[in-house]
């Protein structure tokens, strides 16, 4: 039978990261004078990430490593994930030898669940599928691959990219905020932007401290960099970078600096 399920119901737990903080030892060591055994033994400083946070140099975020447990989730998702390179993922394999007991799970949205068109098929029949029939036909197909011996690592090839997919995923506070940034918004894909919230709650929960401020871009920076990519659901409810650079313009009555304007050397 299809294991089924449909977006917006992955769950993600935190396994590791919040607690002790860091960040700011992290930070004491670039500046302090004092001895390492002084440093590591500083009581922890909420201003001193604050300060980090404020300032945009977040090397020391760095020091700060969370661990989440993902599942309820589509391989669709999971290319998207792995487009983020400081992070860590292992991931459920799909290659190894489970003799037959492997679940044939598939998540995708409800709208193509139901969703039937005509079809051709080789012999010239036409037969009328939706996006379900489309899922099972695969599981049954696959299923006849594993009873007449074909290997799985062979037969995953032709499985659908809705198939699920389970994961661990580690990242530290300054991946975080930058995946938060760009995956919190609402231009990103409903599934990846599901699970973006997801972890971010968490992290505001297990580190309030380094994620108060976390969130999409139009967050962090106070405007959004989309400018005339901007979600339509933002416009005029949020500034554009453009707009927002146009008002700074017209408050100074001066140009802002832009890095154009910096020399080359």
């Amino acid at each position: 039978m299809l294991d089924e399920k449909y977006t917006g119901n992955g769950k993600v737990v935190l396994l590791a990261g919040g607690g002790k903080i860091y960040t700011d030892i992290a930070a004491r060591f670039v500046r302090s004078e004092r001895s390492l055994e002084e440093i590591a033994a500083s009581p922890y400083s909420r201003r001193i990430v604050r300060n980090i946070l404020e300032s945009g140099h977040r090397a020391a975020l760095e020091f700060d490593f969370f661990l989440f447990g993902v599942e309820g989730y589509s391989r669709v998702t999971e290319t998207q994930l792995v487009r983020k390179r400081l992070a860590s993922y292992l991931i459920k394999s799909g290659r190894a030898e489970l003799g037959g007991k492997r679940r044939f799970s598939v998540v995708y949205p409800e709208s193509v669940r139901d969703f039937a068109a005509e079809v051709a098929l080789p012999d010239g029949q036409r037969v009328r599928l939706s996006g379900r029939d489309l899922a099972d036909l695969t599981r049954q197909w696959y299923d006849a691959g594993l009873e007449a011996g074909l290997p799985e690592e062979d037969l995953r090839y032709l499985k659908p990219q809705a198939t699920e997919f389970k994961a661990i995923i580690g990242m530290n506070a300054h991946a975080l905020l930058d995946w938060f940034s760009i995956r919190c918004c609402r231009n990103a894909q409903h599934e990846i932007r599901h699970l973006a919230w997801q972890m971010l709650r968490l992290c505001r929960k297990a580190a309030p401290d380094l994620f108060q401020g976390a969130g999409p871009n139009c967050v962090q920076l106070g405007y959004c960099p989309e400018n005339r990519l901007q979600n339509p659901q933002c416009r005029g409810h949020i500034l554009t970078k453009d707009e927002a650079l146009a008002i700074l313009r017209e408050q100074r009555g001066q140009q802002v600096v832009s890095p154009e304007s910096f020399d080359a050397e």
